[in-house]
């Protein structure tokens, strides 16, 4: 432990985790409120639950803060090693808990270590990328830091919990700032985008696609003699993936996924069925118009016609209960904070806290960007949560600890020089 002053703490990240910490218990209030309950302080309670564990993330911040700012650099790894074994021992351990075995279960609480690994990751890769020998621009340095995001997501995905395992994607643009190229962003957008273009308009058109688009962009840079080679096999590559795309939805993926992307797609309309939760989302989003129906008074919400609305899809609440004009002001708070953490991230002495806040910003841009997406109906259900918002104790603590650690690594930013 180590003596601090609350003065070097940037309250402007506090009060934004204030803010969105008190909106989201006042929204997990509405979604889980029923008239006939005796008592508010009954732990049987959603929204007392949520209280008790907002009370409890309070002390986690204070022990946070307290702790020496070099603790982080120097123990970074192990922590991360720590949270590899909390991972795999839920394969021995573990409850399974609608169809996911991603839970440690005590008594009448569980703890999902998934939620703390992003932390543990984040210390993991800041300190490997910050480390003298460590050249982002090399390939040999790139692999190992592709390996240590990629340990977590592999033991996660045969829980299985995709949507906690797509989130290590982030962790691509803390290492493009650090030096790696562009390229590998440029990849896995272009990848994506082969996938869902595949998916939508049909392997063939797609190949028609590719090849037009690979012949406008060789007419245009033919006076400057393309490798033809080298564009060939980068044209073949594309067309080998677009072939592949059926086999991967067909084969890879489970009927549950291949469902989602088809209602997003719109090629099934399964509104009583897989979709019926996003149908009814949108429903509650667009009846809450500009100004929302009031606090605790959105009938979508009281009809319970969004199940488990308290958890992925709180965001449904916001939009019915606070209209247009509260979604926007959750939105703005999200996108201040993530803006906040990159400035002050790109003020820092130390390269380590450079990279852990910019792999902050990116996993709290990555949920807040996909869940939001996800409830609106412009992307599949995947099970992520919203940050500060969706019900659970091992959710809030997990971005608690993830935002504090920055918080306090930036507070100890006169220890380097």
């Amino acid at each position: 432990m180590s003596s601090i002053t609350t003065s070097r703490f940037d309250w402007i990240i506090i009060l934004l985790f204030l803010a969105l910490v008190s909106i989201g218990w006042l929204n997990i209030y509405s979604a889980s409120y029923v008239d006939n309950v005796e008592s508010f302080f009954d732990f049987g309670n959603i929204y007392t639950k949520q209280l008790l564990f907002i009370v409890l993330s309070f002390l986690l911040i204070v022990f946070i803060l307290a702790i020496d700012v070099k603790f982080y650099e120097r123990f970074g790894s192990i922590i991360y090693i720590v949270s590899l074994v909390s991972l795999l021992g839920l394969f021995v351990f573990g409850k399974n808990v609608n169809g996911a075995t991603s839970w440690y279960n005590f008594g009448a609480f569980g703890l999902q270590p998934s939620e703390f690994a992003k932390a543990a990751t984040a210390l993991a890769v800041a300190k490997y990328v910050s480390d003298i020998q460590t050249n982002m621009s090399l390939f040999k340095d790139q692999l190992r830091a592709f390996l240590i995001i990629a340990l977590p997501a592999l033991i996660i995905i045969p829980q299985p919990d995709p949507g906690s395992a797509l989130i290590y994607a982030a962790f691509v643009f803390p290492l493009y700032r650090e030096g790696m190229h562009y390229i590998y962003l440029l990849l896995g957008f272009f990848a994506a985008a082969l996938f869902v273009g595949t998916l939508a308009i049909g392997v063939y058109w797609m190949v028609s696609l590719v090849l037009f688009i690979a012949l406008i962009l060789f007419i245009i840079n033919r006076k400057k003699r393309p490798n033809k080679l080298k564009y060939l096999t980068i044209v073949l590559a594309c067309l080998a993936f677009s072939f592949s795309v059926n086999y991967i939805f067909n084969n890879v993926f489970e009927q549950r996924h291949r469902d989602r992307f088809n209602i997003v797609l719109g090629k099934e309309v399964d509104a009583k069925g897989i979709g019926y939760n996003t149908n009814q989302s949108e429903i509650a989003i667009g009846s809450g118009g500009w100004f929302g129906k009031g606090w605790t008074e959105g009938t979508q919400t009281k009809g319970n016609f969004v199940p488990e609305q308290h958890t992925d899809y709180i965001f449904s609440t916001v939009g019915e209960e606070w209209g247009f004009l509260g979604s926007m002001l959750v939105v703005i708070l999200f996108i201040t904070l993530i803006i906040r953490i990159l400035v002050l991230s790109e003020r820092q002495k130390s390269q380590f806290a450079r990279v852990y806040g910019y792999s902050v910003a990116a996993i709290l841009f990555f949920h807040f960007f996909v869940n939001i997406g996800m409830v609106s109906g412009i992307f599949p259900t995947v099970g992520i949560p919203l940050p500060f918002f969706s019900y659970g104790g091992s959710g809030l603590w997990g971005f608690t600890i993830l935002v504090f650690i920055f918080v306090r690594l930036d507070s100890g930013n006169y220890y380097y020089t």
